[in-house]
C-alpha cells in the first residue's frame, strides 16, 4: 500500500511539472493620448508644388486630423499615410520609410478590415487643386511613446489614389508632399 501511494504520488509531482505554467496575457495598447494637439507642416517633395498643414487631436478611440493640402491637380484623388519615420530630408521623402504598422497587417482600407495604422482613406482635392483634410485615425495615439503613438512620425501624401489591397502601399506612387507629426500641447 506505501509503494501504491509513493508511486501515485510521484505521478502527481511529475504530471504537475510536465505542464506548462499559464502565459500572462498580451500588454494592451495604449488607447490614451498624452499629448494635446500635434501640426504637420507638409512641404513639397518628389519636385511637386504640394504643401499643406494638418492638425492632429485626440478624439475618441484615436486621432482626428484636419486641415488642407494645396497645390495638387484639379480634382485628383491622393493616398494619404502616416509613415514609419519622422525624416522628411531625401527629395522623394523616402526617407520616411513605409507605412507606419506597429501591429504588422496587411495593407488595406480603414474600416474594411485589416490595415496599417497609417493606413487612411484618399485625399480628394477640389478644382483648385486644394483637399480638405477631414480624417479620423482609430487605434493610435499622441505622444506617451507607446507602439502605436504616431508623434514624430511622417504625414505624405502620394501622387496616386490608394487602391486599399496591393501590397504593401496600394500603388500610391511618388511622395509629393512630407510632413513631421509634432507635439505643440
Amino acid at each position: 500500500m506505501r509503494t501504491a501511494m509513493l508511486a501515485a504520488s510521484s505521478a502527481v509531482f511529475l504530471a504537475a511539472c510536465g505542464t506548462s505554467p499559464k502565459q500572462p496575457p498580451a500588454p494592451a495598447v495604449p488607447t490614451v493620448s498624452t499629448a494635446k494637439q500635434a501640426v504637420a507642416v507638409l512641404a513639397s517633395a518628389s519636385g511637386s508644388l504640394v504643401s499643406g498643414k494638418v492638425t492632429v487631436t485626440p478624439m475618441g478611440k484615436g486621432l482626428h486630423l484636419t486641415g488642407e493640402v494645396g497645390g495638387l491637380p484639379a480634382n485628383s484623388t491622393h493616398a494619404f499615410h502616416v509613415h514609419e519615420k519622422g525624416d522628411c530630408s531625401a527629395v522623394d521623402a523616402s526617407s520616411a520609410g513605409p507605412h507606419f504598422n506597429p501591429f504588422n497587417a496587411v495593407h488595406g482600407k480603414t474600416g474594411s478590415g485589416a490595415h496599417h495604422a497609417g493606413d487612411m482613406n484618399n485625399l480628394v482635392a477640389n478644382a483648385e487643386g486644394v483637399a480638405t483634410v477631414n480624417v479620423h485615425l482609430e487605434g493610435v495615439t499622441l505622444g506617451g511613446g507607446a507602439v502605436n503613438d504616431v508623434a514624430t512620425r511622417a504625414l505624405i501624401v502620394h501622387a496616386a489614389p490608394d487602391d486599399y489591397a496591393s501590397q504593401p502601399a496600394g500603388n500610391a506612387g511618388a511622395r509629393v508632399a512630407c510632413g513631421i507629426i509634432k507635439v505643440t500641447q
